[in-house]
């Protein structure tokens, strides 16, 4: 397998530490308010390349942290506590709203249908850990202490700050990357460990050798836990594009510094953004939306990871809803083009190693492989689809296969009532199970009546030639 390294900015072939073994690392969401779609990419197309590893023979342990205290609301080292923050927007206290939003995330990702990590930290359950390191870097010699604000990690110690992102910290000016704190050594500095300040109250804080009451630095959570769950040197390491320049650049100068061993990440993993409408998510935009958002509006989540397969991880991506309906219409198509062949195996006594079989497989493969390029592989997917010389048998297979990566859940589709899919809303589902009854008891103005009910709701529904109730979208 190889995939693209934002360190060496070159696609490489992965070469583990331990041979067979990968240790992998995802920064996991700061629970503070509701996973939205851009999340959702992100962790969906990291699940694609757990998946593609294990599907290698590679033994992945994989760990993702949940950051529930110390993710400043500037991502730097000023402004609220984000988790302070969420408590004060829902009024509730912040181990509520972290596990609220903690239960959400994990409810969003199975929804997608996302492996779980075998590891799943929260930063405020290894304080411990992250105390221990601030402790190890203040002995070398990398620390110093803002009076009143906290324990700061002088980069000016070490000649290689900012590698990751290609940044020359001499040329860097503050209040253009970073805002201006005139109590720092040198503007690319950053707090390891903060101090409560003065009437502040806030509800999560430590005692620490420098202050009486104090809370991790964003960053130095994530050396700290995945180092403990996975070494001192990690072979994966992922996260968004806007971690580049700062948080992993951060992570990488603290963890270097603490161990002495370089490098800590081999591959480092950065998604792109997902945009909607053309525009960056916002809730002041109104287009802030979630999964369950998706499937309120009659969606399939299946078909919203659809999506974010035929996008290239690296590339931006564009949500729009409309996209989202072709997207659903494409995943109805399969849905019955599964069943289809599953309804043809047991006639189907043809054998599944053909020449073209191997072919396609190999194809399909070679695109996963080569920097997990999940659109590329979508075009071998349906080539297989479409192409007449392959068995039922031999399609049913290779469509399988391919999902052990893709992970859309095929193996587990049954039979369904035409697009009548579960996953529309309860009172659209009820809505059709009612008017089903009505024109099965010939209930005819009945069931004009219900029609116009879902009609309200933005659907259009219609019946095929079996009777099937067949719902699409009206509007959006």
């Amino acid at each position: 397998m190889k995939i693209y390294n934002t360190m060496s900015k070159s696609i490489e072939k992965i070469v583990p530490i331990q041979e067979g073994r990968i240790g992998f690392y995802a920064c996991g969401p700061t629970v503070y308010d509701y996973a939205h779609l851009g999340h959702l990419r992100k962790y969906t197309m990291d699940d694609v390349l757990v998946r593609a590893l294990r599907r290698s023979g590679f033994e992945v342990r994989f760990v993702q942290n949940v950051t529930d205290v110390g993710h400043l609301s500037s991502d730097e080292d000023h402004g609220e506590d984000k988790l302070e923050k969420g408590a004060k927007k829902y009024k509730q206290s912040v181990f509520d709203v972290a596990r609220r939003f903690e239960k959400h995330f994990y409810y969003s990702l199975d929804q997608m249908n996302c492996v779980r990590p075998d590891v799943s930290c929260r930063a405020s359950e290894n304080i411990p850990e992250q105390l221990e390191m601030v402790k190890q870097l203040e002995e070398k010699g990398f620390t110093y202490i803002i009076e009143g604000d906290g324990v700061y990690f002088d980069t000016s110690k070490i000649k290689d700050y900012g590698k990751l992102a290609g940044l020359d910290a001499k040329k860097l000016k503050e209040g253009i990357r970073i805002e201006k704190n005139v109590n720092k050594k040198n503007p690319t500095d950053f707090a390891l460990w903060k101090f409560e300040r003065e009437g502040e109250n806030r509800a999560m804080a430590w005692e620490s050798p420098w202050h009486k009451r104090s809370f991790p630095g964003w960053h130095i959570e994530c050396s700290a836990m995945s180092m403990k769950y996975l070494g001192d040197q990690l072979d994966i390491h992922t996260g968004g594009i806007d971690h580049i320049p700062v948080h992993h650049s951060n992570e990488i100068a603290q963890a270097e510094s603490a161990t002495g061993k370089k490098p800590f990440v081999r591959y480092w993993v950065h998604h792109n953004f997902l945009q909607v409408e053309g525009k960056k998510m916002s809730k002041s935009l109104g287009n802030f939306y979630t999964i369950d958002d998706v499937i309120k509006r009659g969606f399939s989540p299946a078909s919203l990871r659809l999506f974010f397969l035929t996008a290239h991880y690296r590339s931006e991506q564009n949500f729009t809803w409309k996209n989202l309906v072709g997207t659903q219409k494409t995943w109805y198509k399969i849905v019955d083009l599964v069943n289809k062949l599953k309804s043809k195996l047991k006639d189907d006594k043809s054998n599944t190693g053909s020449n073209l079989y191997e072919s396609y497989n190999h194809a399909f493969f070679s695109e996963i492989d080569n920097d997990f390029n999940t659109p590329k592989a979508l075009v071998v997917f349906w080539k297989v689809v479409n192409d007449e010389a392959l068995s039922s048998r031999e399609k049913y297979r290779l469509l399988l296969g391919f999902d052990e990566v893709l992970g859309l859940g095929l193996a587990g589709i049954s039979q369904r009532d035409g697009k009548t899919v579960k996953t529309f809303s309860k009172e659209v589902n009820n809505l059709l199970n009612q008017r089903y009854k009505a024109r099965k008891d010939k209930q005819w103005e009945k069931a004009d009546e219900i029609r116009k009910k879902i009609n309200d709701l933005g659907y259009d529904v219609n019946d095929d030639d079996k009777g099937n109730q067949i719902l699409e979208i009206k509007k959006v």
